[in-house]
């Protein structure tokens, strides 16, 4: 019974995945409809989950192609410059190597340059709200610190 909900629950989301790529693509209705009934189903909803994952992986391949190689250097670089600006808010040393290395490793891929655009658009949007978060928090503490000095008077120096 559980597999069936999980399986579901894939199929769901390679098929939101479908529609997102198709909306990013600027397909008509009639594309997509063509792409649906060239698997010789009538709608996207009775495609087998294999054969979407195959025509998202294509769809993909196309989005990326048309973003484009400077469109995606630029992408590469604001990751970098979002998780070095969250390494420097928590006080680490990093360098080229060691940036790319953890967007390697939260995406799961080897190769940094070999991340797709969605994954690079959601490292700047994560790595940015934890500088964000951070912040908030040094803001916090700063003033809870504050607020005990002057409640508590200047710390005395043991004797």
């Amino acid at each position: 019974m559980t597999e069936n909900r999980t399986m579901d629950a894939i199929h769901r989301n390679i098929l939101k995945k479908f529609h997102t790529l198709c909306s990013a693509l600027g397909l008509t209705e009639a594309e997509k409809r063509a792409i649906v009934e060239s698997y010789g189903v009538e709608s996207s909803r009775d495609m087998d989950t294999h054969d979407l994952i195959n025509v998202c992986g294509k769809l993909s391949e196309q989005a990326n192609e048309k973003v484009g190689a400077g469109e995606m250097d630029k992408l590469r670089k604001r990751v970098m410059a979002a998780i070095g600006a969250y390494l420097k808010a928590v006080g680490r040393e990093s360098n080229a190597t060691v940036i790319k290395g953890i967007a390697c490793r939260a995406t799961g891929h080897a190769d940094f340059n070999k991340i797709p655009r969605e994954r690079l658009r959601n490292l700047v949007a994560a790595f940015n709200n934890k500088v964000k978060d951070a912040q908030a928090v040094n803001e916090i503490a700063d003033g809870l610190l504050l607020q005990s000095y002057f409640e508590y008077g200047r710390p005395q120096a043991k004797a």
